[in-house]
């Protein structure tokens, strides 16, 4: 096993070797490295008496730029410390040092940071002031991710004042600026305030197009807390809609997300509560989509079901199973889809999906059990030999499991 650098350890040590009074300028960047380090790594304390002393001794040597970086770091440990009023003090004269330097990207930042502050002390104008000119500045510099990040902060400072309309034209180019920066995960966070702004002012479709375009930057797998968070965003615009049966899917895919924050479980079950119950919503909404989209909206499903209770798990599969009977003519293209995303699962997930379209064919009248077995033995059929082998073989073993007849090929 290959240890891993004490990087901590290593400056500290190189700190001894160069001590201030011999050393200054090698001991303020050991110091600010120290800090930074000791910031990323959640440890506020060490990071504010490492940067503390980097910002003193590059002043002391005349080192303005230095000093200034040191600030803005300094700045932002302690705004983690809850030290508002010293922390908008050093970053605003950090600001002020960048300006006077020409450092636009770095006069940038620093007001960013001071915008953040503000924005925890309840001054709003103040700080939409500061991400107004960082946008500013990180654009003239060429910064697009980070130009986008303070649009966001803007806009949404301006949402949650009221002023939905002033919001959507900061968060329009927050996005824009975001996708010119292939900044994905910043596109994702645009796109979401974007669509709450559209759902202030009632335009439910522009909300719903929004939220859509933050989901498709939000995978499950990757950042399942943002993914939980757009779904119930949708689910809320759904429901502002009249679309109740989307509103459900949204929400209980939401729900299904460890982890998912408090509020908005809390926002999921508002929805689903409000809602008269149904069980059919999978296949209701593919009845409105077109056949390449029904993958997609089958994935989302299907990987919620993964961590449901075997018995919502076999519910769910059988409902949709009946929807397969009721509608002869898309019968063997949805089975299809259904296998194709079932196949993409790893194993503990891929068996239990297995078992539930075993179940969900079982205890049927005859001519309805043979038409399922027969549709989906079909599907299984469009696929390449080892996997419909797999899906042959592990269809019979959980039939074999369960008592039911084999015969699945």
């Amino acid at each position: 096993m290959t240890a891993v650098p004490d990087r901590a350890g290593d400056l500290r040590a190189r700190l001894a070797r160069f001590p201030v009074s011999r050393y200054p300028v090698q001991h303020a960047t050991t110091q600010f490295h120290l800090g930074a380090g000791r910031l990323a790594a959640g440890d506020t304390t060490g990071a504010l008496d490492a940067l503390t002393v980097a910002r003193a001794v590059f002043g002391e040597t005349g080192m303005r730029l230095e000093e200034a970086k040191a600030g803005t770091m300094l700045g932002i440990a302690l705004r983690g410390a809850g030290r508002h009023d010293e922390a908008a003090a050093i970053l605003t004269a950090a600001a002020d040092g960048f300006s006077a330097l020409g450092r636009p990207a770095e006069e940038g930042a620093a007001r960013h940071n001071l915008g953040l502050v503000l924005a925890d002390v309840g001054d709003r104008a103040g700080a939409c002031a500061c991400w107004e000119r960082a946008q500013r500045l990180f654009l003239e510099s060429g910064q697009l991710a980070q130009a986008a990040a303070a649009a966001r902060e803007h806009g949404a400072a301006l949402l949650t004042a009221g002023e939905p309309a002033a919001a959507v034209t900061l968060l329009d180019e927050a996005v824009g600026a975001a996708e010119r920066a292939d900044d994905v995960v910043g596109l994702g966070a645009a796109a979401n305030v974007l669509g709450l702004a559209h759902l202030a002012l009632g335009d439910v479709p522009a909300a719903t197009a929004a939220f859509r375009r933050a989901l498709a930057a939000s995978p499950r797998s990757v950042r399942p807390a943002e993914y939980a968070m757009v779904k119930a965003n949708l689910a809320l615009a759904a429901a502002r809609g009249g679309d109740a049966v989307r509103a459900r899917l949204a929400a209980r895919q939401a729900l299904a997300v460890p982890a998912a924050a408090p509020p908005v479980r809390d926002q999921a079950a508002e929805v689903l509560a409000a809602l008269p119950p149904a069980d059919d919503d999978v296949i209701a909404v593919l009845d409105s989509e077109s056949r390449d989209r029904w993958t997609p909206v089958l994935r989302e499903e299907v990987l919620r079901l993964v961590d449901a209770s075997p018995g919502e798990r076999d519910a769910t599969v059988r409902t949709f199973l009946d929807g397969l009977i009721d509608r002869p003519a898309d019968a063997y293209a949805l089975a299809e889809s259904l296998l194709s995303v079932v196949l993409e699962l790893p194993p503990r997930g891929y068996e239990g999906l297995v078992n539930a379209v075993v179940h969900g064919c079982a205890g049927r009248r005859e001519p309805d059990e043979e038409r399922l077995r027969a549709v989906l033995a079909s599907a299984m059929a469009r696929f390449a030999m080892p996997q419909w082998q797999r899906l042959a073989a592990s269809l019979n073993a959980a039939a074999a499991a369960c008592g039911e007849p084999g015969g699945w090929r």
